[in-house]
C-alpha cells in the first residue's frame, strides 16, 4: 500500500497514469496555443511596428508575458518529463515511487524564480534560489491566464489593423474621386465651403490612418468582462464621422455637377416662368382698367409691376453659366426657380382678385337668364311683374358702370317675381304694342351699352 505524503494519500498506479495522460493532453494544447500565438499575424505586426500610446505600453507588458509563458511552459515540460521518466522505470512502481510521483503531479514540484522574466526555472531538487513554488495545475492555470491576456492584445490589435486601415484607404480613394469632380466644377478651398470641407476630411483621414497604424489599441472597444479574447470591436466613430462628412460633400458636388449639365435648360425654364408671370400681370393690369370702367363702387386691388429683381438675378445666373462658375450658379439657380414659381403664383392670384367683380357680374347675368328660361318653360314669361323686373335687372347688368349690389337685388327681385307667378297660377295678360314699347319688348330699347358692345 502506498504511503501517504505531504500532498495526501499516494496515488495508485491507475491514477498516476490518468493524471499523466491528462497533463500530457494539456501540455499539447498549451504548446499548440503558444505556437499559434508565436505565428499570429498580429504579433508579427506588433513586433515590427513603431508603436505609440496605449498599444506601446500594453505590448511591452505582453512581450514580457509571452517570454514568461515560454519559461513556464519549459518548466511544465521538464516537470512532466521527469514524472514520465519516473513512471517509466517499471511497470509496477513501488510505494516510494508512487509517493514521489504524487509529489511531482500534485505537489509544488515547479520552482519559478522571482527575478526578471528571463530568469531560469528549475524542477524540484535543483539548487535553492529565491523563487516561487507551484504545482503543475497551478502553473497550468497561470499559463492559461497569461495566454488569455497576451492573446487579447494581439487579437485586438490585429482586428483593428485588419478593419480600419483598409476602410480608410477606400474612403481616401473616394475622397480623391470627389475632389477631382469638385475641381472640375470650380469647388476649391477658399472659394466654396465644400472645398474647405474636402481639405479638412483629407487631413483627418491622414491623421486617423497614422494613429490607427501606430496605436491600434486606442481604437478598440473592449467587450464586457468575461467575454472571450478579441470579442470587442474596432472603434469607428472618427471614421464614420469622416465618411458622413464626405457623403455630404459628394452630394453637394454632384448637385453642382447636375447644374453644369442642365444649366441652360433650367435657365430657359426660369425665363419662361418669369415671362408667363409678366404676361399674367399685364393681363391683370388691363383687367383692372376694365373693371374700374365697368363696375361701379368696386374696390379693385392694385397690380404690382414686373419682377425686376428676379430678372437681375437671372442675368447674374446667365453670367455664371457663361464663365463656368458652377459652384456659384448652383445655389443661385435653385433660389431663382423657387422664386420664379412664387412670382407666377402671385401674378395669377392678382389676376383672380382683379377680375372677381367681372366674375360676379357674369354669375348674376347667368342667374337672370336661367330664371327667364324657367319663366318661359312655365308660361309666366309674359307676366307683367316678371317682365318689368327682368327688364330692370337686365338694364343694370348690361350697363356700364354696373352697380353689383343693386344688380344683385334686382336679380333677386326677378327671381321672387317668377316664384310668385308660379305659386299664384296667374295667366299673364297679353301685352299690347303700347305696353311692349314701354317695357322695351318687341323692339330695341334704349339701354346703355358698355365699351364691349354688350347690351
Amino acid at each position: 500500500m502506498a504511503v501517504a505524503g505531504p500532498t495526501g494519500p499516494a496515488l495508485s498506479r491507475e491514477e498516476v497514469d490518468r493524471a499523466l495522460a491528462r497533463l500530457g493532453a494539456e501540455h499539447e494544447a498549451v504548446e499548440s496555443s503558444l505556437l499559434a500565438l508565436q505565428d499570429h499575424a498580429g504579433r508579427r505586426l506588433l513586433e515590427g511596428a513603431e508603436l505609440t500610446g496605449v498599444t506601446k505600453s500594453r505590448w511591452a507588458v505582453t512581450e514580457q508575458l509571452v517570454t514568461q509563458l515560454w519559461i513556464c511552459f519549459d518548466a511544465y515540460t521538464d516537470a512532466l518529463q521527469a514524472a514520465r521518466e519516473l513512471r517509466g522505470r517499471r511497470r509496477w512502481p513501488t510505494s516510494a515511487e508512487l509517493s514521489e510521483l504524487t509529489d511531482l503531479l500534485r505537489g509544488s514540484a515547479v520552482t519559478l524564480p522571482g527575478g526578471p522574466p528571463h530568469a531560469a526555472v528549475t524542477v524540484l531538487g535543483g539548487p535553492p534560489r529565491l523563487s516561487e513554488r507551484l504545482s503543475l495545475q497551478e502553473l497550468l492555470d497561470r499559463m492559461n491566464e497569461w495566454y488569455a491576456q497576451a492573446l487579447a492584445v494581439v487579437v485586438s490589435a490585429d482586428a483593428v489593423w485588419s478593419a480600419l486601415p483598409a476602410r480608410i484607404d477606400l474612403l481616401a480613394a473616394e475622397l480623391r474621386r470627389v475632389r477631382a469632380l469638385a475641381h472640375s466644377v470650380g469647388v476649391r478651398p477658399g472659394e466654396h465651403p465644400a472645398g474647405d470641407d474636402l481639405d479638412r476630411i483629407t487631413a483627418e483621414l491622414a491623421a486617423l490612418r497614422a494613429e490607427v497604424v501606430a496605436d491600434p489599441l486606442a481604437f478598440w472597444s473592449e467587450a464586457p468582462p468575461g467575454a472571450p479574447p478579441g470579442t470587442g470591436r474596432p472603434d469607428t466613430v472618427r471614421y464614420d464621422r469622416a465618411a458622413l462628412a464626405l457623403e455630404e460633400v459628394r452630394r453637394e458636388v454632384e448637385a453642382v455637377l447636375d447644374v453644369r449639365q442642365d444649366a441652360e435648360q433650367r435657365l430657359m425654364r426660369v425665363r419662361d416662368v418669369l415671362s408667363r408671370a409678366d404676361r399674367t400681370l399685364g393681363e391683370a393690369r388691363r383687367a383692372r382698367v376694365e373693371v374700374l370702367s365697368k363696375i361701379a363702387a368696386s374696390e379693385v386691388p392694385a397690380v404690382s409691376g414686373p419682377p425686376t429683381v428676379l430678372y437681375e438675378q437671372l442675368a447674374v445666373a446667365s453670367d455664371h453659366r457663361r464663365n463656368a462658375r458652377w459652384h456659384r450658379l448652383s445655389p443661385l439657380l435653385e433660389g431663382l426657380e423657387q422664386r420664379a414659381e412664387e412670382e407666377l403664383l402671385r401674378a395669377r392670384e392678382s389676376l383672380t382678385a382683379v377680375t372677381a367683380p367681372l366674375a360676379v357680374r357674369a354669375e348674376l347675368r347667368g342667374r337672370l337668364d336661367a330664371y327667364k328660361a324657367k319663366a318661359a318653360r312655365h308660361g309666366v314669361a309674359e307676366d307683367a311683374c316678371v317682365v318689368e323686373r327682368y327688364d330692370l335687372a337686365r338694364r343694370m347688368l348690361w350697363s356700364a358702370p354696373c352697380d353689383l349690389v343693386a344688380a344683385e337685388q334686382a336679380v333677386l327681385r326677378h327671381q321672387q317675381a317668377v316664384a310668385e307667378a308660379l305659386a299664384g297660377g296667374r295667366v299673364p295678360a297679353q301685352a299690347g304694342p303700347e305696353r311692349a314699347q314701354g317695357l322695351g319688348l318687341g323692339q330695341s330699347a334704349a339701354v346703355p351699352v358698355d365699351h364691349e358692345g354688350e347690351a
